[in-house]
C-alpha cells in the first residue's frame, strides 16, 4: 500500500472516487427523496439537503483531481470533513431521535464506512506525498 500511496496520481484518483460515490449517492438521494425517506426512515429533509450537498461536494471533489498538482490544504479540509461526515453519521445512529429502519441504519452505516475509508486513505496520501516532497530535494 505504501507504494501506491506514494504514486503522485493516487490523490487524484482518491478525489475521483470520494467525487463519484458522492454523486451516486446525491443523485440517489435528490432523485427519490420520498421513496428513501419512507424506507430509510430519514427526514425528506435531510436526505434532499444532503443530496444537493453530496452534488456540489462531487463537483469540487472532481475539480480536485482534475488539478495537475493536486491542493493539498483543500484536500487537508476533505479529510476533515469527511471525518466530521462520519461523526455526523454516528451521531445520527447514537441520538436515538429518529425512527431508522435496519435499511436507514445501514444506509447511515455505509456513508460512514464511506467516509472514514476515503478520509482515512487521503489522509495518508497527504502524508505520503509531504514525505515524498521532503525527499525529492535530497536525492537531487
Amino acid at each position: 500500500m505504501s507504494a501506491i500511496a506514494s504514486s503522485p496520481r493516487f490523490l487524484p484518483r482518491l478525489m475521483w472516487a470520494d467525487a463519484a460515490s458522492c454523486a451516486a449517492t446525491g443523485a440517489l438521494q435528490l432523485a427519490f427523496t420520498g421513496a428513501l425517506a419512507g424506507l430509510t426512515g430519514l427526514p425528506a429533509p435531510l436526505l434532499a439537503g444532503t443530496g444537493l450537498f453530496l452534488l456540489a461536494y462531487a463537483a469540487a471533489a472532481a475539480g480536485m483531481a482534475l488539478q495537475r498538482v493536486p491542493p493539498r490544504r483543500l484536500i487537508g479540509l476533505v479529510v476533515i470533513g469527511n471525518f466530521g461526515w462520519a461523526l455526523a453519521c454516528l451521531a445520527l445512529l447514537l441520538g436515538g431521535g429518529l425512527p431508522l429502519s435496519g435499511l436507514g441504519v445501514a444506509w447511515v452505516l455505509a456513508q460512514l464506512a464511506c467516509v472514514l475509508v476515503l478520509g482515512e486513505l487521503q489522509w495518508m496520501g497527504l502524508k505520503r506525498s509531504r514525505q515524498a516532497g521532503r525527499a525529492a530535494p535530497l536525492a537531487a
